[in-house]
């Protein structure tokens, strides 16, 4: 095999992580040093697509100034050969999404810790002035030592104000619609609370291992998520405390202004309870 096909950059390639429906993510050592990192690159056939190659440059963006115990690193991006790719910090463990699959009963010793974690992940992503637009379990990393990570910053932005917020964005419907909040579906202009939607329909699963709404179509899904009434932990997981399903459905609120305002107050009632 020549070089070429062995490196991107000044990267060799060791060994696939993940691949996703655009992404791969491959484990990587810096040729002069050695040291091993994350390298994002886009399928084969993605990586000619215009918008794709933004995605990477804009996550590159917003993630190349964050540094937080919960929050992926990212160190660099580059083009080699007209391949774009993500240079990112090394974090070996599964997504909470893969982890659910070996049941909650897995995950139930270290919850608190979990939730915590990614609830600071979020809270200092939002501190950094945007909203992640796609929050959910497979976008935090669990470590064997039970440390998280929020990861994809590709579709981030900034929270909307003044007219924006107003009159909403015209770009194509983005984010993941098990865990979309109302305003993000009718494409209104976002802030954190979003976000903070999006984080109950995510506590929602990591406690029940079901998601709060499915639907026949994605049409079907949607509407539920506007309309459907608000489903409690309870239902599935009678372990859970009444004061907990009720914050849960707080932050699922249909309306922003009955969520917490924050991560940090979504925080300050978590560790109340």
């Amino acid at each position: 095999m020549t070089r070429g096909r062995d490196y991107l950059g000044s990267y060799r390639y060791v060994r696939l992580i993940r691949a996703g429906a655009t992404c791969q993510v491959w484990e990587v050592a810096h040729e002069d040093t050695g040291k091993r990192f994350a390298l994002k690159v886009l399928q084969p056939e993605h990586m000619v697509n215009k918008e794709e190659i933004q995605h990477l440059r804009h996550e590159y963006e917003v993630g190349k100034d964050l540094r937080h115990p919960n929050a992926v690193e990212i160190y660099e991006f580059n083009t080699d050969r007209e391949v774009a790719f993500l240079v990112l910090e090394l974090i070996l463990g599964k997504n909470l999404k893969l982890t659910l699959r070996q049941g909650v009963a897995h995950l139930e010793p270290h919850m608190t810790k979990i939730i915590e974690q990614a609830a600071e992940g979020l809270k200092y992503f939002h501190e950094r002035g945007w909203v992640h637009r796609d929050v959910k379990p497979d976008n935090f990393l669990l470590t064997d030592d039970w440390k998280v990570k929020l990861i994809d910053f590709a579709i981030a932005q900034r929270p909307a104000t003044g007219l924006a917020k107003l009159l909403g964005s015209r770009s194509k419907l983005q984010g993941t619609r098990s865990y979309m909040s109302p305003e993000q579906i009718r494409n209104e202009g976002l802030d954190i609370r979003a976000d903070i939607y999006s984080f109950g329909c995510m506590l929602y699963e990591l406690v029940t291992a079901k998601m709060p709404y499915t639907g026949i179509t994605s049409d079907d899904l949607l509407a539920k998520h506007l309309r459907a009434p608000i489903p409690t932990v309870l239902s599935l997981n009678a372990q859970c405390t009444n004061e907990f399903a009720e914050l849960v459905m707080r932050m699922m609120g249909k309306r922003r202004e009955e969520r917490p305002k924050s991560m940090e107050d979504f925080l300050k009632l978590f560790r109340a309870i």
